[in-house]
């Protein structure tokens, strides 16, 4: 990765930092934010939403997709997912999955508050995806 791309990775992480702000999480207390860059350089944010119905909750990476599919953005090259952990919290399998149907073999940059990050294609955290290709 180019010294350019990775400052343009940092970037991206200060918004997924700003877009964590907003989540609401009353139930864990754990706050993330995402935020995905389209091809044409727009950048659009989430942030995750927690239900008292556990399994309605959503995810920050999720969120940040389908608001970028609904304004019509179709073409990802980035992700930057920030949370506050000691350890770097990498995007959960249905994250994964949405993430590679619509974003493909992006880059996925995941940052803690505590200065650690880490950059990873999606292939190296899905390597065996189940896509379009499947059906």
């Amino acid at each position: 990765m180019s010294r350019r791309s990775a400052t343009a990775l940092r970037g991206l992480a200060e918004l997924a930092r700003t877009a964590r702000e907003q989540a609401s999480a009353p139930f864990s207390r754990f706050k993330v934010g995402a935020a995905l860059r389209a091809r044409t350089g727009e950048v659009i944010t989430g942030c995750n939403i927690e239900s008292a119905s556990y399994g309605l909750t959503m995810c920050a990476e999720r969120v940040a997709i389908f608001k970028a599919v609904s304004e019509g953005f179709r073409e990802f090259d980035a992700v930057a997912v920030v949370a506050d952990s000691p350890r770097l919290t990498a995007p959960c399998g249905a994250c994964r999955q949405v993430l590679w149907e619509f974003g493909g073999d992006l880059w996925v940059h995941v940052v803690n508050l505590h200065g650690r990050s880490r950059t990873l294609r999606m292939s190296e955290l899905l390597p065996l995806p189940f896509d379009a290709r499947n059906l």
